[in-house]
């Protein structure tokens, strides 16, 4: 049966709503100073993602299928110029709060980013035998003409057009150059402190040297004037599965072509004439929409390195040691451990080393057997790799299903499937048309009594860093239905055959949308009984269509629904006679909010499932995820605790969301609640049990 299309909300408009709440983050002078800065950058970096798949999408869509209604009723071309409006005016306040609010803030703080009119003598002198030094050795101006056309800009790129008058030695009168800054130079500078007239810290702009001695680039000439730009490139990659034989050889191939996609966004420094940015706009086959002037450095992802730059503690969050679960606080052997009873990890606040053990004890485990492993996002160097590389190496069997076209992982991802089979481990690229998004880590070891399996599933990806940064849930368990689960999954993976009936785990893109279906309408049902019932469901996106309008007939029905969505939803919450009975909030801080929890009352049973899988189309019918029901009683009391009563009280880092799409501050008048606040003093001080 159709739907309304207006009961729907729009995806990028929603994503660039989330982005204002981590701008919020750098404006709340409650946090510390460095830190908003990073927050500042996020925003930057969440932008330059955005447009590389959200807006490169509607925009192939618009020119592709121009009368095509996507699910706010609106077309492709409506939908880009709300997203334009939207963006620019998130833009322009993101680099208020840079220049009226963070740069002052941190000018009184003795951190200083130092403009071309600010620089002392002592400083140009410094500027000058750096450029001579550093740069122009490197730098490969390109004068336009027949000969020398437009060059191939890099996605992302530092680039500046450059204005010129006069002739050169071949007796050209070009009248544009283009610099390309090569991306091994650093977008920021910190000068020695006996250059920093008194201040602790200052820093110069590569942008800012480069404008100062662009002259030198080009003798005899007059430059007129010189501009930044930078241009963003649809970044997805499309890899035909009738054209190629192996995956791992299209997909590096696509990966070579990713630098030079079709230009999605062009932006400029704010002093760029009018007749500059016409130009460039023809160059990029852009419209005037897609330029984005800014008053200040055209990438501010770059200035993410600054605090490590900046020795100042004070100024940062105060570090934390994560703890280890009570089972595994005195150094028991972990197989030992996990037969005594499943443990939960509750990332950053409690320690992601225990997953790490758990693959190294048994890489060197003699009587490990078998080790199997899914791989979406790991990192550039990875511990966990390396163990199961270790493991292959000493004879175990070692299968690895390494997911290669994980977004913006790929290359990383490729490497490491490299290495894997030149060890000996048998890797799988997962299944055509499905991305491998499910994370699970199963050990076979024999003991006594034969061979018995250990297993750990997750929320989050197999990658310690992020570990620290993002919250997420890990259970570490031998029961025998869930490893029984575990292992026929891995077995539809990578061999061929129909998918069995799975004894605990649901299972994208089987059973677990059909699963949330029936929990949701069981619910509605039971309210419609009379009988008391309440869904909390917390993940990072809501948007599957089927679900959002099960959720509507729950709450017309009387269930009270409680969503706790980090980033998009494209559900209307509190409209009257639709979903009166539902909230939306988004707890936006410290650390990056990732688990995906689901709980269903169920006539007082209380059904808790965690999983890898957002409530998202890909998720349930285009990737291969996993949600396992927690069984242990103080596991379950704990997580509904952890991960959603906590947060459903937090009046600190909360917003709730309105109907329309928008989104206030939950007020902390009273006593204020930060759940990720709690839950770091609660690990630091005493960890809760497990047993």
């Amino acid at each position: 049966m159709s739907q309304p299309q207006d009961l729907l909300l729009n995806r990028e408009l929603g994503l660039i709503e989330f982005n204002r709440r981590v701008l919020a983050q750098a404006e709340d002078p409650d946090l510390p100073l460095l830190e908003r800065l990073k927050f500042l950058c996020i925003v930057s970096s969440n932008l330059d993602e955005f447009f590389e798949v959200r807006v490169a999408w509607l925009q192939d869509a618009a020119h592709a299928t121009p009368e095509r209604v996507l699910a706010d009723g609106c077309t492709p071309e409506q939908a880009l110029a709300k997203v334009a409006r939207a963006s620019h005016q998130l833009v322009r306040d993101q680099y208020a709060v840079m220049s009226e609010v963070l740069f002052p803030a941190l000018r009184e703080q003795g951190i200083v980013f130092l403009r071309r009119g600010e620089w002392t003598q002592q400083q140009k002198d410094w500027v000058e035998a750096f450029f001579f030094r550093e740069l122009m050795p490197i730098l490969t101006p390109i004068g336009l003409d027949p000969s020398h056309p437009f060059p191939k800009v890099l996605n992302k790129s530092l680039n500046f057009t450059v204005e010129l008058e006069g002739r050169d030695a071949f007796g050209r009168a070009s009248g544009t150059a283009i610099v390309q800054a090569p991306r091994i130079l650093p977008r920021v500078i910190k000068l020695p402190a006996d250059v920093c007239d008194g201040r602790p810290h200052c820093f110069v702009f590569l942008s800012s040297i480069l404008h100062s001695h662009v002259h030198e680039l080009f003798p005899g000439m007059t430059v007129k004037g010189c501009y930044q730009f930078r241009v963003t490139r649809d970044s997805e990659l499309s890899v035909d599965d009738d054209d190629f034989k192996n995956l791992r050889t299209a997909l590096q191939g696509e990966l070579r072509q990713r630098q030079f996609g079709d230009a999605v966004r062009l932006e400029i420094a704010d002093t760029c004439p009018q007749h500059m940015e016409s130009f460039l706009l023809t160059q990029f086959n852009l419209q005037p929409r897609d330029v984005y002037r800014v008053n200040g450095p055209v990438n501010l992802v770059r200035l993410m390195q600054v605090p490590d730059l900046v020795d100042r503690a004070d100024l940062k969050f105060t570090p934390f040691s994560p703890s280890l679960p009570p089972p595994l606080q005195k150094r028991a052997h972990l197989f030992e451990a996990i037969r005594k009873g499943d443990i939960l990890l509750h990332h950053p606040y409690q320690s992601f080393q225990p997953v790490i053990d758990f693959l190294t004890e048994a890489a060197t485990d003699p009587h490990v057997v078998a080790i199997k492993m899914t791989v979406y996002r790991t990192g550039t160097d990875s511990v966990l790799m390396e163990s199961l590389i270790a493991a292959a190496r000493a004879g175990k069997q070692v299968t690895v299903v390494v997911e290669l076209m994980a977004r913006f992982d790929e290359e990383a991802n490729i490497s490491w499937a490299s290495r894997l089979e030149d060890a000996g481990a048998h890797v799988i690229y997962g299944v055509i048309g499905y991305k491998v998004h499910a994370k699970m880590l199963m050990v076979v070891r024999r003991e006594e009594h034969g061979l018995h399996r250990y297993v750990h599933l997750g929320t989050g990806n197999y990658h310690p860093r992020t570990a620290r940064m993002y919250t997420d849930f890990g259970l570490l368990t031998c029961n025998e239905e869930i490893a029984s689960d575990v292992n026929d999954i891995f077995v539809q993976l990578t061999g061929l055959g129909r998918a069995s009936s799975l004894k605990q785990l649901f299972q994208s893109p089987f059973t677990l949308h059909s699963m949330i279906m029936q929990s949701i309408e069981r619910e509605t049902e039971h309210a419609q009984a009379g009988k008391p019932a309440q869904i909390i469901a917390k993940m990072n996106s809501l948007l599957e269509p089927q679900v959002i309008h099960a959720l509507y007939r729950a709450s017309q029905a009387g269930v009270k629904v409680q969503l706790i969505v980090r980033g998009v939803c494209a559900l209307r919450p509190g409209v009257p006679g639709l979903s009166d009975n539902i909230s939306v909030r988004s707890i936006v801080g410290r650390f990056l909010e990732h688990p995906r929890v689901f709980y269903f009352y169920n006539d007082h049973k209380e059904d808790l499932l965690m999983s890898s899988a957002d409530w998202m189309s890909r998720n349930f019918f285009r990737r291969i995820e996993t949600c396992v029901p927690i069984i242990d009683g103080k596991l379950k009391r704990r997580i509904i605790k952890e991960a959603l009563r906590m947060y459903l009280e937090d009046n600190v880092n909360s917003w709730d969301m309105q109907s329309d799409g928008s989104y206030k501050r939950r007020s902390s008048r009273g006593k204020p609640h930060c759940a990720q606040r709690q839950l770091l003093e609660s690990y630091t001080a005493q960890p809760p049990e497990d047993k």
